[in-house]
């Protein structure tokens, strides 16, 4: 019996406009994001918010990297006291 390939170990994620990666490596995102504003572009979501959580800073950066070069971004900044703070990116789509 062989293993299972990614993709039959794939978890469908709800696109609500919210992605928490509190779960997530910093290196294991860089397909997610873009996949995910993608989604939620075509589903006509024009705000998201993505959850990396305070921790050492690494994920929030790799997020924000990937975010610079999204041509769907039209901004984004750290959330506030009632939505995450620096924990939390709000994205705003094109």
């Amino acid at each position: 019996m062989s293993a299972p390939s990614p993709i039959d170990a794939a978890v469908p994620l709800p696109i609500t406009g919210e992605l928490d990666l509190h779960t997530f490596n910093p290196r294991d995102v860089d397909e997610l994001i873009p996949l995910y504003l993608s989604e939620c572009h075509a589903r006509h979501l024009r705000e998201v918010r993505i959850v990396h959580g305070k921790g050492t800073g690494r994920l929030r950066l790799r997020v924000h990297d990937i975010l610079k070069k999204s041509p769907l971004v039209r901004t984004y900044r750290l959330g506030d006291e009632r939505t995450g703070s620096w924990g939390a990116t709000l994205v705003n789509l094109r």
